[in-house]
């Protein structure tokens, strides 16, 4: 049993590495953590073939966008677990992570999915003892709006 007290930094940037650096799937999708805070996290995807769901226009694949918008939502809601954590023990953390999930992710396509680098933001829209909500947007690196997100996860 690991008995260590974090600092909520420390806590924060332990969950974004895991999120980031351990999750396979995350990792395959190649995500970058530009920016965090208490209610807003930023995101960077690099557009390389694997990527890609219609290979004839080069166009980001849907589910690869809802994957993405997914992690930022999730990130969001770790940092508003972890302020609700004193102290922020180790196996206590552990603890309410296994228990998170997403219950619902509705994503709004606006445009086509074209782009070198995806930006993905997530900002908390509500958070109760249970359940959150987060909204989550991705854009290309011209600033194009490519889709929008509402998503509820299970936090307690």
């Amino acid at each position: 049993m690991n008995d260590r007290i974090y600092t909520f930094d420390e806590a924060s940037k332990f969950m974004s590495d895991a999120f980031i650096y351990r999750m396979p799937f995350n990792q395959l999708l190649g995500i970058e953590l530009l920016q965090i805070s208490d209610d807003f996290v930023q995101l960077s995807v690099k557009n390389r073939p694997e990527l890609i769901g219609n290979f004839t226009q080069n166009i980001l694949h849907g589910g690869v966008i809802a994957s993405i918008l997914d992690v930022a939502g999730g990130m969001v809601c770790i940092n508003r677990i972890l302020k609700r954590i004193e102290p922020l023990v180790h196996q206590e953390i552990a603890d309410k992570m296994s228990k998170m999930g997403t219950i619902d992710l509705r994503v709004d396509y606006l445009r086509p999915g074209r782009g070198e680098v995806f930006i993905a933001s997530a900002s908390l829209l509500r958070d109760g003892n249970k359940i959150a909500v987060t909204r989550c947007e991705l854009h290309n690196e011209k600033n194009q709006h490519i889709a929008t997100a509402t998503a509820t996860y299970l936090i307690g």
